[in-house]
């Protein structure tokens, strides 16, 4: 079986503010919160999306996009869904 990597790292974040300088922060800041809300799902589930885990408590189900306006702009989200066993709500405190 063959697993999935993702690209997770900093480099695209670099990549776009070394291009387009703080004139790129909004879409830099997006990515970053997409991935945080993809790493907070796949600690809530105890498992990555393509892991198989007995602790498993439910599944990865794609994303719903939402635009939400901030000092920077509007930015272009991703929000992980989940299916099958519990309440996701990612960026929630707590």
């Amino acid at each position: 079986m063959t697993q999935q990597k993702e690209n997770t790292g900093i480099k695209p974040i670099l990549e776009i503010i070394n291009k387009y300088g703080m004139e790129g922060l909004e879409d830099a800041i997006s990515i970053l919160i997409n991935e945080a809300m993809k790493a907070e799902r796949s600690f809530a589930l105890n498992a990555q999306p393509w892991e198989r885990a007995e602790d498993r408590t439910g599944y990865a189900n794609g994303f719903k996009d939402k635009t939400v306006a901030s000092r920077l702009g509007n930015l272009s989200l991703k929000v992980p869904q989940v299916r099958g066993g519990i309440q996701f709500l990612p960026l929630s405190p707590g």
